[in-house]
């Protein structure tokens, strides 16, 4: 699969305009059969199944009556451990390519952590920084887009200015966000999704990681916020291995730049998981020194039952071989028929991820909000046209985020029937007005 979309998509202006007026008739005619079936679906947020949660239900046992004790004698059940249990973080170092002294295991959500780390850089600079970033006149942060909808809430909820630079193949735009890094003291980071990012499946090259890390900035404390979500999240046997970042940082004499961050939220309970946080030797003391004031240690217990479940790494790729059995059917789906439907009518461009949990779709410019509407009204949920865009504003009104994950295989296929018909609706009464 390619992470590539299909050819731009263009307006259907090039027919005859009896032929869009038969077209158009036709559309909604089949539209309004569409809302005839009334319909109850949803596409909206990248939520695992229940079928994929059943996987994970052998840690409702675990650690098991009388078993509390981790390695070195460290009772779970009690204070202290900051850093997590050294056996899980262990797992998760070499599944995140990452020292494992270099690595914190913490409570269930990456986002905390990274909201967490936000305010902390507000309240008192990061190593590096010439004064806290709440007392510079601007903060800004990079925003490729497509991207991540709770990102740009983090930064839009602390006052923090957004900038943008497109999504490749290949990760961010590094020349884009070189120029603007070059000059501006204000840029003080940039997120990434660096593996399978959201929505469009992109996975961060090698040489675009070296880019990033490498790049000169104005300001001295930039940081590139490395949120590998989707790390082992592989959707086909080609399974992509996120550039390593901190070591190449490292190697460019940044080692300070990047902030990894992930988490196990889509691979055991959703809401019950473990979240990491990895960079520089210096962040990770900066990062635990302000820790330790707001937290007495994280819940060793959950960490000990998920240690036990996994057993090594190897047990979490197995894991995760399963959730792809349950996964690439939906999102072959998805693609198969947005091909089969919109297919060489120039109407749509999408993604094909090998992992993550998101399928990316351009329709024709100014009509996504008319498509997300439409399909709202045939009783299909999707997320709103704009979320992936800071300020929810898409300034092409063109993009539309697809989460096939959590329904049954059966639904998705229905939901995305419904959505192409959305889609060439939409595009025939553009093309008509």
């Amino acid at each position: 699969m390619s992470t590539a979309p299909s050819p731009e998509p263009v307006p259907t202006a090039a027919a005859s305009a009896p032929d869009l007026g038969a077209r158009l008739d036709d559309l909604r005619r089949e539209y309004a059969a569409l809302q005839a079936r009334g319909l109850s679906l949803d596409l909206t947020r990248g939520k695992p199944s229940a079928e994929q949660l059943d996987l994970s239900d052998a840690l409702l046992a675990l650690p098991g009556e009388g078993v509390h004790t981790a390695e070195g004698g460290t009772d779970t059940r009690n204070y202290g451990g900051l850093a997590g249990l050294p056996e899980l973080r262990r797992i998760f170092a070499e599944l995140l390519g990452v020292p494992v002294e270099q690595l914190l295991a913490q409570g269930n959500a990456s986002l905390t952590l990274m909201y967490d780390t936000v305010v902390q850089a507000l309240l008192f600079g990061v190593p590096g920084s010439e004064r806290p970033w709440s007392r510079e006149e601007q903060v800004t942060f990079i925003c490729p887009v497509p991207g991540y909808d709770r990102h740009f809430a983090v930064c839009e909820e602390l006052g923090i200015r957004m900038v943008t630079v497109p999504m490749t193949p290949d990760g961010p735009d590094a020349e884009a966000v070189a120029a603007l890094v070059a000059d501006d003291p204000s840029i003080k980071g940039l997120w990434t999704v660096p593996t399978y990012g959201n929505p469009d499946g992109s996975v961060v090259s090698e040489a675009v990681a070296r880019r990033l890390v490498s790049m000169p900035t104005a300001a001295p404390d930039f940081r590139i916020f490395w949120d590998n979500a989707y790390a082992v999240h592989h959707l086909t046997e080609h399974e992509a291995k996120s550039a390593n970042a901190i070591d190449l940082a490292a190697e460019a004499g940044n080692p300070d730049r990047v902030l990894m961050f992930a988490s196990t939220s889509k691979i055991t309970f959703a809401g019950s998981g473990v979240a990491f946080f990895a960079s520089s030797p210096a962040n990770v003391s900066w990062f635990t020194k302000h820790l330790a004031i707001r937290s007495i240690g994280p819940d060793k217990v959950n960490h000990l039952r998920h240690a036990m479940f996994f057993g090594d790494a190897d047990g979490v790729r197995a894991h995760m071989r399963k959730h792809r059995e349950i996964l690439a059917p939906k999102f072959s789906a998805v693609t198969s028929i947005l091909e089969s439907r919109l297919g060489g009518a120039g109407v749509a461009a999408w993604t094909d991820p090998d992992g993550g949990y998101f399928v990316s779709v351009d329709v024709v410019p100014g009509t996504a909000s008319r498509v997300v509407t439409l399909a709202k009204e045939a009783g299909i949920a999707l997320t709103p046209a704009g979320a992936t865009f800071p300020y929810g504003r898409d300034p092409q009104d063109r993009n539309i985020r697809l989460a096939p994950s959590m329904p049954p295989l059966e639904e998705v296929q229905v939901a995305m029937d419904g959505v192409a018909t959305c889609i060439l609706l939409a595009a025939a009464e553009a093309a008509t007005a």
